[in-house]
């Protein structure tokens, strides 16, 4: 269990270091996350591991979210300045995305059947 958080933390840092000193324009924890998938690709036996650790992490997801809370609650004044534009942009922002989400997933599903309809009828 040791080894895949060092694993996560690892990836993570990495693509932190990759970040910073490479100027790259994408955050640190993407990188990360795509080494990690390329580790993951090529060392499968990282697997069984890695779920029983994510597993823990995605059930104690709720304490992650503290620290960002009480972030919130110190800018208080950004807040009540811009609060109501946050939330407008926040709302606009989640249901496009779950316009484009429902988009992309029909126009995927239409291809599929396209494809089956083509291998069925040859």
């Amino acid at each position: 269990m040791l080894g895949a958080i060092a694993l996560l933390l690892i990836c993570q840092m990495a693509g932190e270091a990759v970040h910073r000193f490479a100027g790259v324009p994408v955050p640190g924890s993407v990188i990360g996350m795509a080494l990690l998938l390329v580790w993951l690709a090529l060392v499968r036996r990282e697997r069984p591991s890695l779920e029983v650790v994510t597993g823990w992490l995605t059930t104690h997801l709720a304490i992650m979210f503290v620290p960002a809370a009480v972030g919130l609650m110190n800018e208080g004044p950004v807040l009540a300045r811009h609060g109501v534009a946050i939330i407008v942009a926040t709302v606009i922002s989640t249901l496009l995305t779950l316009v484009v989400t429902a988009r992309v997933f029909q126009w995927a599903v239409r291809r599929m059947e396209h494809k089956d309809r083509k291998h069925d009828g040859a």
